[in-house]
């Protein structure tokens, strides 16, 4: 470690931590835990005072005053906006007399997007951010503390703390080197490329669809993509997560690592996605129109991103939190995972004994997935 570990302090917010000293720790790749993203929120007031989202990041400093090491972590007054479900949870432990909010969840708030919840600028800090969070719930006689979206290479770290593991499955679509989107077809059985091309065609009849990045979009742009997410967030959730001011402020910050989609029938948008563009992944996070067109929905968030996904040279597209129908897409089953600090005995063993037989029932599900994916299963196909 660059010097012994002195300190591990709580902030009311990221964006009262220094920027450069901040993303040190999380690096360039995710978009979503970067000092911008996170502060964007705050400033928006999409977390923060009447939000159920309370700022509490907590930072480990070297003994010369170095943040090596940082937690996006959040006050939860409800566990809404966070794509683990644990109200089952809550429910037995009220029940059981104790209180299970306020809990402390560590996460990118309102994006199932896997990544980096230990953020770390020294590897060997990694023990004391753990133990940081483990007193923070401790010492305020919380119920619990939650990472979700862990990505896949610090589940060891959180394991080894005795914290308990969760998987649960997303659909990603992998880019195996394809030069265009009839070249990923090619990988397909015949039946589903032509079920995909009628798709495609039908989606986009009378459409232009656009991708705008950095200063081509414009407020117009956002206005037209908020009222569509308004939509979409008032029928998923009963209201959106998001304030207006969010998507202006991640246009002006961060523009660059913004792609918005939108379908336009003569010029006025009716449609649109919004993706944030990271090192090797495409993102995709909201979703929202005002005319209802068959598989515009299915065009704009899946093929688009993989059309998006090549021309940038991205090993991936992570499209969102579920969806079984991305399947038949080509975005297959994978693996995500979240842990979770329990420091009650018996409410400990009981979330334990669930979430082994949860993990078999994930796993066998996944499998059974797979052997649906519309891959070629040997042999060559033509049209």
């Amino acid at each position: 470690m660059s010097g012994d570990c002195t300190a591990v302090r709580l902030y009311e917010s990221v964006g009262a931590i220094d920027a450069q000293a901040w993303d040190a720790c999380a690096g360039p790749g995710n978009p979503f835990m970067t000092h911008a993203f996170l502060s964007i929120l705050e400033e928006s007031g999409s977390v923060g005072e009447g939000t159920g989202w309370q700022p509490l990041p907590l930072v480990v400093e070297a003994s010369d005053g170095t943040i090596v090491a940082a937690a996006p972590s959040y006050a939860k007054a409800h566990s809404q906006g966070e794509y683990v479900f644990d109200h089952g949870w809550a429910d037995a432990w009220e029940r059981a007399g104790g209180q299970y909010y306020p809990k402390i969840q560590i996460a990118a708030p309102f994006s199932p997007v896997p990544g980096p919840r230990l953020l770390l600028r020294d590897a060997d800090a990694a023990g004391a951010l753990i133990a940081g969070i483990e007193m923070v719930v401790r010492n305020n006689g919380l119920s619990s503390a939650h990472a979700t979206f862990v990505e896949e290479a610090q589940v060891p770290l959180f394991r080894a703390a005795g914290w308990l593991i969760r998987q649960d499955s997303q659909f990603h679509w992998t880019n195996d080197g394809y030069a265009s989107f009839d070249d990923f077809l090619g990988e397909l059985s015949s039946r589903k490329r032509k079920d995909i091309r009628k798709e495609r065609e039908r989606a986009k009849e009378g459409l232009e669809i656009v991708h705008l990045t950095g200063d081509d979009i414009r407020e117009a742009h956002w206005d037209a993509f908020w009222h569509f997410y308004q939509d979409t967030g008032a029928r998923k959730w009963g209201q959106p997560y998001l304030t207006r001011a969010f998507f202006s402020l991640l246009s002006e910050r961060m523009g660059s690592r913004v792609l918005l989609m939108l379908a336009q029938r003569d010029g006025v948008p009716i449609a649109g996605a919004l993706n944030l563009i990271g090192a090797d992944t495409l993102y995709g996070r909201y979703w929202g129109a005002s005319e209802e067109v068959p598989f515009l929905h299915f065009e704009l968030c899946y093929y688009q991103a993989i059309d998006a996904a090549i021309a940038l040279g991205l090993d991936r597209v992570e499209a969102g939190a579920q969806g079984s129908h991305k399947l038949a897409r080509g975005y297959r089953p994978v693996p995500t995972w979240s842990a979770h600090f329990i420091p009650d005995a018996g409410f400990r063993r009981a979330v334990a004994d669930f979430l082994k037989h949860e993990s078999m029932a994930v796993e066998e599900d996944r499998r059974h997935l797979e052997t649906h994916a519309p891959f070629k299963k040997g042999g060559a196909e033509t049209d």
